[in-house]
């Protein structure tokens, strides 16, 4: 990410805003996760990052984090199959999952940030987007630009796949439901104080234009 990015973005968010960050990933009954979403951070070597191949069964997962809290996770999925995630089923989670879990929370107004997948930037997830939240989309051609190609500066890519992977696992499931109820669990007990920690550095990081790699998060 610019310098101008991280400016850009630390001078229009509120101190006090609730900013949704979103992404999705893919978790494999193998135990591993899409290598694009795979940070590991631990008190011996915060900077270490492992591959795998990505084979097997898996479920494609959605969350959206803030320091208010997490909405997901919610699975692409139809007939207990993992499905493509097109702009019609983006747009669909949007309407039917995630802006009923908003309004729940009761958040007030929000940012909400997307990364530049066609099925995020099509012309009618950012219609239904840009209505649901004017003025307050952080995406390319947003209200405040997400640049292509950016580097994985979220706190899903940074934190969240990271952190569920190593709790997820723990549980050794052996089906796709029960891989998705073990996801269901570990996202609902992650701490309030412990996103509100993620979210201050990512604030910290955006300010001192640094990657996030830099960065050790204290999330225990």
């Amino acid at each position: 990410m610019s310098r101008g990015m991280s400016t850009n973005l630390i001078e229009k968010l509120p101190d006090d805003a609730v900013d949704f960050f979103c992404d999705k990933a893919h978790f494999h009954i193998s135990g591993v996760v899409h290598k694009q979403n795979m940070r590991y951070w631990s008190g011996a070597n915060p900077r270490e990052i492992h591959q795998r191949p990505l084979d097997g069964d898996r479920v494609t997962v959605w969350c959206a984090i803030s320091r208010i809290g997490i909405i997901g996770p919610y699975f692409f999925d139809e007939d207990n199959c993992v499905v493509t995630v097109n702009s019609e089923r983006y747009v669909a989670m949007i309407q039917e999952f995630f802006a009923p879990a908003l309004e729940e929370l009761n958040a007030g107004l929000v940012w909400f940030q997307q990364d530049g997948a066609m099925a995020h930037t099509a012309r009618k997830s950012m219609a239904v987007l840009r209505e649901m939240i004017p003025g307050r989309l952080i995406s390319l051609r947003g209200d405040i630009s997400w640049p292509a190609r950016s580097p994985d500066l979220t706190p899903c890519d940074c934190f969240l796949w990271g952190y569920l992977k190593a709790e997820v696992f723990q549980h050794r499931p052996r089906t796709l439901q029960a891989l998705k109820d073990a996801i269901h669990l570990e996202v609902g007990r992650i701490p309030h104080d412990m996103l509100d920690r993620v979210m201050r550095n990512i604030r910290i990081s955006d300010n001192s234009s640094h990657h996030l790699q830099d960065i050790l998060f204290k999330t225990m």
